[in-house]
């Protein structure tokens, strides 16, 4: 599952479904399973001290498997979902095998009645369950039966009813407006982690495989998708409104990948060149924006099968948009779901930027295909290796697909710089992770399960060579397909590939929690370069100084400027530290460690050394990825106190001819995190003076409107530059950008896709109530979901604080769909200083509503560092620890210890440089002496 990284109103319907059955024992509960003790240790910290244990980890609730005396073989599941009342009915008929003499059945269960259920043993009369006892906060039932049930195989049926709900996971419901305008629902699903036994009753653990024939009763003018191919469609006998639509058999699977969709929608159709019928499936009338998918798609499974040397398993895949979805897609195998602006495309009004968020996207599901649903992993502890591969090889996709991006660029920006920020906190966690109970699971969707687990597979991969990685992967697949496996037995297979200490040396990476900072000085003797090399845990309060110091197997590359695109030595760094002779390098060439910032850690570089790289930086021969990583590794150094802010700042200013996009996005990031930062100061504006001056040269260069030959990133570029400018207040940047949506709104010049975002965004900053009225009526008329998140994501940016207020109230309206709310509260708290108090007294206030809306997903998580992230002030911690104290939010624990500890870092950063920095842009001021 891919979370939305850039990268909702709740319906208070609730229906009783039918009068529970007389042989219940206990009720199944409409369930809020994080109903334990947030127990939390806070201790105010000084500006120069290292923040550690903030907040302790509350104790975790003790959690049991289920059994394995019963184990599901085949799943018959017919579902016949109601459109109008929200319910839904379902019969299961699955064959099982009794391992054990037992009376007992124990399966996952939630949010469902069940209202009959029977055994019948192979060749024997059928018994029916005395009853149903509910363990509803471990999301189980147990079924009691009047006898021992004998070894064997038998058949295991029950009758039960549901409700489609509206907390977008499980069996669920999504609204959507018809052609004509009117409301209408589809019945959708998202499984993944431990939501299909809200569907059925089920074995709901990535281990328990089993095939499924799945048929749905539903009305006769929807479509009814799911994992495979149809097979059958027949009137259903009861109602000549409906039909019963049956599907081929699954090969053996888990249950998370089991998928199914009724609505209405088009599609578009092709075949890849290896056979597989690829469908997108998009809302009714637009099916021309599933055609970049599909292109990309069927690009993709091809590319695959010969990565891999695998062929895809099943006869077909459907992508389908769904209108209300939390995640960014799922994978269930042979039906992908996604957001609709994760595989929409407008030939017309999609941006650069969409275009390639769906590639990458479509790219992320379809390996999963092979990784994850063919070969699945044993337990969620190890979901990174689900994610963090397909987060890795998506790039690899699109790279293949449209080498025009630079993707590989971008992915040091989007994802390895990232990985590294949220991984130098005391509050990270290792990338593989003990996962216990179901509400644990939801934590570890996060950056370093998908960011850090994609960086250091593109670690292994670089250190192992393609051809050995890729011998490897494919012995992986085909020794566990259709079967579990963990780690260790993808270190197995690589290991045995390579003839490398694969597991020696990535268990340092995934076992434990961090990564080194690789401290670096030299000396020239003779013709040759001798470097001493050391690590050290790097935090983000700064490097770690106690004798119990982590150390990790750390593959190092070294290049120099005779050459800065080849590797001239490659080296293990196994110890605390070693010296490495770099044969043939003159005095005057410079040496740097780590090209194309391929190896997961920070590099301090002695001063005669970053002196002599820094030319490179203004010259442009550092290559663009590796001027991007001098300039975040030590933008890193200066937040964590190892470097003061403003070196980095001068450093930014050697910045001002670069001409590669993903170096200026990644600047554009940092100073935005600056920019946060002296938002609490009374010298905001000279940082924003600092911008205008930084990004006004390549401003003008661009210009506004594309040039013959441009590409991809050059429209990205423009529309960044712009949007920086106008935020900062460049006033010919904001003059332009007035006058082009004056002519867009009235209709006489309409914006291109790829402007529209910064045109907006400089508007709003400096724009008033009429503004604001203007892009609400935008918002309301754009039939495209892309436009509609557009406007979204930059309302925050209005002033006045009454205006923010409107835009809050707006976040929780129908106008906006449930998963798009934390995106408007979001862009709020990001704006500036008065949106980010605004943002966190409505999140406060309306906490009750949002937490039941998203029902402690991964949303919570998201929304809570969006709004509390960038506060610098101590106090602000001890406030944010006080409310989620008394305010449980038991999947995003963590992300409350981490906002925390980030804001303690901030408090800490802004006492330790804040009077330098103030007096750094005084002095760019002064008239020359």
């Amino acid at each position: 599952m891919l979370l939305l990284l850039s990268r909702q109103v709740s319906l208070s319907f609730v229906k009783q479904v039918i009068p529970r059955s007389p042989v219940l024992f206990s009720k199944p509960a409409s369930l809020n399973l994080r109903t334990f003790k947030f127990k939390v240790k806070f201790s105010t910290v000084s500006a120069n001290a290292t923040i550690q244990n903030i907040i302790t980890m509350p104790e975790r609730r003790p959690f049991v498997r289920l059994p394995t005396d019963v184990y599901p073989v085949n799943y018959g599941l017919c579902l016949k979902p109601d459109l109008i009342d929200f319910t839904f009915e379902g019969k299961l008929d699955a064959r099982i095998e009794v391992v054990q003499g037992t009376n007992q059945i124990v399966m996952n269960c939630a949010d469902i009645d069940i209202i009959t259920a029977s055994f019948a043993p192979e060749g024997g009369e059928e018994i029916s369950a005395t009853g149903f006892n509910y363990q509803n906060e471990d999301e189980k039932v147990t079924l009691s039966f009047p006898s021992a049930l004998q070894k064997g195989s038998g058949s295991l049926k029950i009758d039960f009813v549901g409700e489609l709900n509206d907390k977008m996971k499980g069996f669920y419901r999504s609204k959507y407006a018809s052609a004509s305008g009117e409301m209408r629902y589809a019945a959708v699903t998202q499984f993944e982690a431990t939501d299909a036994r809200r569907a059925f009753p089920c074995w709901d653990e990535p281990a328990i495989k089993a095939t499924f024939d799945i048929s749905l009763i539903v009305p006769k003018d929807r479509v009814a998708l799911s994992n495979m191919n149809v097979i059958d469609r027949k009137p259903y006998p009861e109602d000549d409104s409906l039909v019963e639509v049956k599907f081929a058999t699954t090969p053996i699977m888990s249950t998370y990948l089991v998928a199914f969709v009724i609505g209405e929608y088009d599609f578009v159709e092709s075949q890849s060149s290896d056979g597989i019928m690829v469908r997108v499936y998009t809302p009714v009338g637009k099916a021309e924006q599933g055609k970049f998918a599909l292109e990309v798609a069927t690009k993709t499974l091809p590319f695959y099968k010969d990565y891999f040397n695998v062929p895809y398993p099943l006869p077909k895949i459907d992508l389908i948009a769904i209108a209300d979805f939390a995640a960014g897609a799922m994978e269930n195998w042979g039906l992908v779901t996604y957001r609709e602006t994760a595989l929409l495309i407008d030939p017309k009004n999609s941006c650069s930027s969409s275009r390639q968020w769906v590639a990458l996207v479509v790219g992320h599901e379809l390996a999963h295909q092979w990784f994850g649903n063919l070969v699945t992993m044993e337990w969620w502890t190890h979901l990174w290796l689900n994610e963090g591969f397909a987060s890795w090889i998506e790039y690899l996709c699109v790279d293949h697909c449209f080498p025009e991006y630079d993707i590989w660029t971008q992915f040091v920006s989007a994802d390895y710089t990232r990985a590294l920020d949220l991984d130098a906190l005391d509050n990270s966690h290792p990338i593989e992770v003990n996962v216990g109970h179901p509400s644990e699971v939801d934590e570890i969707f996060d950056a370093i399960s998908y960011s850090k687990g994609a960086s250091v597979i593109r670690m292994l991969h670089n250190y192992i060579g393609d051809e050995d990685f890729r011998k490897g992967m494919n012995a992986y697949l085909l020794k566990f397909q259709h079967k579990n496996a963990s780690t260790e037995d993808l270190w197995d297979c690589l290991e045995q590939a390579s003839g490398k200490p694969i597991a020696a040396v990535m268990n340092s990476w995934t076992k434990q929690m961090g990564f080194p900072i690789i401290v670096v000085d030299q000396e020239q003797q003779g013709e040759d370069r001798v470097l001493k090399i050391s690590q050290k845990k790097f935090c983000a309060s700064g490097p770690h100084n106690g004798e119990d110091c982590p150390s990790w197997m750390v593959p190092i590359s070294i290049c120099s400027s005779e050459d800065p695109a080849c590797t001239k030595m490659k080296v293990l760094l196994d110890q605390p530290e070693t010296t490495v002779t770099v044969p043939n390098i003159s005095p005057e060439q410079w040496v740097k460690i780590n090209p194309g910032t391929v190896g997961f850690y920070r590099i301090q570089y002695s001063s005669a050394m970053l002196e002599s790289l820094l030319p490179g930086v203004r010259d442009l021969t550092l290559l663009p990825v590796d001027r991007l990583g001098l300039q975040n590794d030590l933008f890193s150094l200066a937040r964590a106190g190892m470097i003061s802010t403003v070196e980095v700042l001068k450093l930014m200013e050697a910045f001002v001819n670069e001409p590669n996009y993903t170096v200026w996005s990644d600047l554009s990031c940092n100073l935005g995190v600056l920019s946060s930062l002296l938002s609490h100061t009374d010298y905001h504006e000279d940082i924003q003076e600092f911008i205008r001056d930084l990004f006004t040269p390549i401003g003008l260069k661009l210009g506004w409107d594309s040039k013959p030959g441009e590409g991809h990133l050059d429209a990205l570029l423009r529309g960044l530059v712009l949007g920086k400018l106008g935020k900062a207040g460049h006033k010919p940047t904001l003059e332009e950008a007035r006058r082009r949506f004056k002519d867009h709104v009235e209709g006489k010049q309409i914006l291109s896709a790829d402007l529209r975002s910064p045109v907006y965004l400089t508007v709003l900053k400096h724009g008033d109530s009429t503004t604001l009225d203007t892009m609400f009526k935008l918002h309301k008329q754009a039939d495209m979901q892309e436009e509609k998140n557009r406007i979204e994501r930059v309302l925050g940016a209005i002033s006045a604080p009454d205006l923010i207020q409107r835009v809050l109230t707006f976040a929780l309206s129908e106008e906006v769909r449930p998963q798009d709310t934390v995106s408007v509260i979001g862009g709020v708290a990001g704006s500036s200083k008065h949106g980010r108090k605004a943002a966190w007294k409505f999140v406060k206030d309306n906490w009750e509503e949002l937490h039941n809306r998203y029902q402690g997903g991964f949303l919570i998580s998201r929304l809570i560092k969006l709004t509390v992230d960038g506060f610098a002030v101590d106090k602000m911690a001890a406030e944010v620890k006080s409310f989620f104290e008394s305010h449980h939010a038991p999947a995003a624990e963590r992300t409350v210890q981490q906002c925390c500890e980030n804001i303690l870092l901030n408090a800490a950063w802004l006492k330790r440089d804040a009077e330098d920095i103030h007096l750094y842009f005084l002095q760019r001021k002064a008239p020359p002496v």
